[in-house]
């Protein structure tokens, strides 16, 4: 998915500026070396690129708050080892540069999903309504829980101890994305002559990945359809069908 056609869901008005020279990521609460790390520092550590989609729980069937890119960055689980996380810990509450905060938990920045402080999507920096300079991207989980812009602090706590602003006001404090589908073509409301009529979409579930799509129309038969290239069990796969309508 571009850049510039990537969904967007914030709390913030419009997005904040943020001047590199002065940003600084500090990793603190239950750790044994707490540490700040600025810009160059950040980039100085090894990356690497990750084919992950992303989602909001509030994506209706069908609709499109949900993308897939290729993000760059740096994985949680060294930033954390590095400041050694203490028994009983089982939450990172991480904040952006305006005050939001998500609750995510530490085992998903800790496993070998690859959660990442992400600096680059697509080949190119991240877009300042994309979180620019880093935003954490934590695959499998909803951005609600695991995906804040601008990040400037990761705070490794309980969920006992703390809440976040979606868990404040009452939303789940673990979100895993849901295996679902869409059909993107035909697209709704459109019309089609009778014949061959080619149905194309996307299937994803995030930590098992996709290995077979059906489809039927009205109550016939269900179908199997041809899958697209596997970029991963984090990454939506792509379908193909002939209908005879």
């Amino acid at each position: 998915t571009p850049a510039s056609d990537f969904y967007r869901i914030d709390t913030a008005l419009s997005a904040p500026s943020v001047d590199v020279s002065s940003w600084h990521l500090s990793v603190s609460g239950l750790v044994d070396h707490p540490f700040s790390i600025g810009w160059d520092e950040l980039l100085a550590m090894d990356a690497i690129e990750r084919p992950v989609t992303l989602e909001c729980v509030s994506n209706e069937v069908g609709q499109n708050l949900i993308g897939s890119a290729l993000w760059l960055g740096v994985r949680t689980s060294e930033l954390l080892n590095r400041a050694g996380v203490q028994s009983g810990a089982d939450m990172v509450l991480s904040s952006s540069i305006d005050n939001f905060s998500v609750s995510t938990p530490l085992g998903a920045l800790l496993d070998d999903r690859d959660a990442l402080v992400a600096y680059g999507m697509n080949g190119a920096p991240l877009r300042p309504e994309h979180g620019f300079p880093v935003r954490l991207l934590t695959p499998g989980l909803y951005g609600f829980v695991g995906a804040t812009k601008w990040l400037v602090k990761m705070e490794v706590t309980t969920f006992a101890a703390k809440q976040a602003y979606w868990t404040e006001l009452g939303w789940s404090d673990h979100g895993p994305i849901k295996p679902s589908s869409r059909i993107e073509v035909p697209r709704p409301g459109s019309h089609v002559s009778s014949g061959s009529i080619t149905v194309g979409g996307t299937a994803w579930a995030h930590g098992v990945g996709v290995g077979k799509v059906q489809v039927r129309v009205d109550r016939g038969a269900w179908a199997d359809v041809t899958l697209g290239p596997d970029a991963g069990i984090e990454y939506w796969r792509q379908w193909l069908w002939s209908w005879e309508a």
